[in-house]
């Protein structure tokens, strides 16, 4: 399941990107796909070696291109291990809304990305998150969850406050916010058996979706996201600095 849409923020063989925060490595597993030149960081020493396993299966398997490269690697969002100006191409998915340093992060991110590359940012969206909230305590109160909610401009403001130039928005996966919200209802750590009847079935019908692609599901998401999308996605540039005058 995809946030980041790669018809509108494509990639090129051979780009280098840098998925940070890459958790159990979805974006990180396309981009390696489209034939990039990808690194996978997470603060999470269990998931990169999980991410690392699939790579290699995935190259064993020759999903990959040629030329496609991939390292999975533990890292700091706050002092990532990359010289200046190392990336095409930066996501950064789900992520912002638990780091408290969120500016410091977005400006490692901007240190690390080339002049005329490009960054795609995805953050819950205000509406569908703020009811959660609103739901349960246990939501956002639990270790390492998310510590603030980002309005539209707000997180638009501050790319650009860190030398981003936005080109573009949109939002994604408007089937998962009523999930959520039956999650936070019944309760968050309620998992699996121990879920209420409407998470489970909800859960299977999202599980059904994600694995059969029907058409009248991704019509009704469509229709839909604009509404309720539970993720909001932002698209930039970095800009070229401007050439000094002899």
């Amino acid at each position: 399941m995809l946030t980041v849409d790669f018809t509108r923020f494509p990639l090129a063989p051979g780009d280098r990107v840098l998925d940070l925060g890459c958790g159990a490595g979805r974006h990180a597993f396309e981009c390696y796909r489209r034939g990039a030149q990808v690194v996978a960081l997470d603060r999470n020493a269990e998931e990169i070696r999980e991410v690392a396993r699939w790579f290699a299966a995935m190259k064993e398997a020759g999903e990959a291109p040629q030329g496609a490269t991939a390292t999975a690697m533990e890292g700091d969002a706050l002092n990532l291990p990359f010289p200046d100006d190392s990336f095409d191409v930066v996501i950064i998915s789900e992520v912002m809304e638990h780091i408290p340093d969120d500016k410091g992060v977005l400006a490692e991110m901007v240190r690390v990305l080339r002049p005329g590359g490009r960054i795609a940012v995805t953050v819950p969206r205000y509406g569908p998150e703020k009811i959660c909230w609103s739901l349960s305590d246990a939501y956002h109160e639990v270790e390492g969850g998310h510590i603030r909610i980002y309005k539209a401009d707000e997180l638009l403001r501050r790319m650009r406050e860190a030398g981003l130039k936005p080109y573009g928005t949109h939002h994604a996966h408007a089937l998962h916010s009523p999930y959520w919200w039956l999650k936070c209802a019944f309760g968050v750590g309620r998992d699996g058996e121990d879920a209420a009847l409407p998470v489970r079935a909800y859960h299977k019908l999202l599980v059904w979706d994600i694995m059969k692609k029907p058409a009248v599901t991704r019509v009704a998401e469509q229709l839909l996201n604009p509404v309720v999308g539970k993720s909001f996605v932002a698209y930039a540039t970095k800009p070229h600095l401007p050439r000094a005058q002899a």
